[in-house]
Parts: C-alpha cells; structure tokens; sequence
C-alpha cells in the first residue's frame, strides 16, 4: 500500500532583482538633484548655456558700478577732510571758549563775564598758596614757514597775580603771510581758571617778508583755582600755542589753509 504524503501549501515569496553596487551608486547620484541640474546644463544646447552665463558686457558693467559707488565714498571722505580743515580754527573756538574744552581757557568774571563782579577785588595775589610754574610751547604747521618761539622758558604766578609774557614769530619766506594761531592749556582742568586779558589769539597776524615781530600774552590764575579740590596737587600748568597758515576766501572770511 502506497501511503499518501500531505502536499505543504506553497509560500510566495517576493524575490527581489539584484544589483551591483555600481550601478546602485549611479542610480543614487541621478537622483541628487544638484547632479541631476548639472546633467541638464551638460546636455543643454550651447545658446541656453550663453544664457545663463553672464556676459562680458554685463560683467564690465556690474564692476563699473561697483567702481562707481566706491569713488563716491572715497570723494565724500575727501569732500568732509577739506572741510573740516577749512572750519577747525572757527569751530576749535566758538567751542572750546565757551566750555574750556580741550584745555582752551575762558573769560572769567575778572574781565567781562560778570558785570557784577569788581575785576580789582578778584586780582587780588593768594598769598599764603604756593607760586604756579607756567610754562610755555610754540608750534606752526607744516605749511606755514614761519618760526615760532616763546621768549622764556617759564614764568612763576600766585592765583591772582597777573603776568606779561611774550612770543616771538619771524616769517622765513619771501612773501607776505597771515598767520592765526590758537591755544591751548595742560592740564586740562586747569583750562576755566586761566584767564587771558589780552592774547594774540584766532586774530589775524599778518608778517611781511622776513618780518620779526613780538606777541605779547597777558594773563593771570583765577584765585577761585585755591578753592577747587580738583586742583590739588597741580604745580605746574603749560601753555602752548600753533599758528596756522590763513588766507581770504571769496566771501571776505579769514580761513586756515588745509595742512600738506
């Protein structure tokens, strides 16, 4: 007798296609859609591809306008330079004389600030403080051929007392030059109680030809300078004056000459 064997149900299985590793590589890269934008340029005809590159004419003309904006700005620099140069001696003193910025000294009640206060009862010397060593400084620009030098090395004031010293100022050139000059105090803090009475300053100096002139400065330490706890300790006060070259505009006002 022939036994009968039970038939096993069939199991479909889903047989996956093989492929290399190359070609799964390749297949992978053309799916990239930056490789895949390349492809496209590659097979793009050689007009489309003159289209989507710029052309020279283009090219020259970004750059021209980029040159363009750059002289712009490099001309508005300039522009601004030259004026400042031209507006630095006005601004320098409407500024620095009314607030004692930079060292600049400013009018005291001594001699006009305060019409109610006696100039002879502040020029009083204080006695019982020790003498200020003031010291002096002159410079010109590089443009003016001028020499500039104060006539002694230092001058020794009580707060109070008054003292006369003066420059001397020789144009070297061979032609005739004005000249103007501002000044300046160090330490600064000292600047609102270094009072000037009469002071050669941000006025015209005309100088002939090889001319040789003295400027004189009269001035003196405001005796409030005892009273103020920022001065202590302060013996020593330098005063230096530039003169700058100046000339006439069209306008008839007196302005600096840029330096060189």
């Amino acid at each position: 007798m022939s036994a009968s064997v039970p038939l096993r149900p069939c199991v479909s299985r889903s047989i996956k296609p093989w492929i290399c590793s190359s070609c799964s590589r390749a297949f992978t890269r053309l799916r990239n859609p930056q490789y895949a934008a390349a492809r496209r340029y590659l097979n793009a005809t050689k007009e489309s591809r003159q289209n989507a590159t710029p052309s020279m004419d283009q090219m020259h003309a970004q750059y021209k306008e980029r040159n363009r904006t750059t002289m712009n700005y490099v001309f508005s620099i300039i522009l601004g330079t030259v004026a400042l140069s031209y507006g630095s001696v006005p601004m320098y003193k409407m500024i620095c004389q009314t607030t004692g910025w930079g060292g600049q000294p400013v009018r005291s009640a001594a001699h006009g600030s305060d019409s109610t206060v006696d100039p002879s009862e502040r020029l009083k010397p204080v006695a019982h403080h020790p003498r200020i060593r003031i010291t002096f400084n002159g410079s010109v620009s590089d443009v003016l051929p001028w020499k500039f030098v104060p006539q002694q090395r230092e001058v020794r004031v009580l707060p109070g007392e008054t003292a006369l010293a003066f420059y001397t100022a020789t144009n070297k050139s061979s032609e005739d030059i004005i000249g103007v000059a501002t000044y300046s105090v160090t330490p600064g803090q000292v600047a609102p109680y270094f009072s000037k009475i009469q002071c050669f300053c941000f006025e015209e100096q005309r100088l002939n030809a090889g001319e040789t002139v003295d400027m004189p400065v009269f001035f003196y330490i405001d005796p409030e300078f005892v009273n103020d706890v920022n001065m202590k300790g302060i013996e020593t006060v330098t005063l230096s004056y530039t003169f700058f070259k100046a000339k006439y505009d069209k306008d008839g006002h007196l302005r600096p000459v840029p330096m060189g």
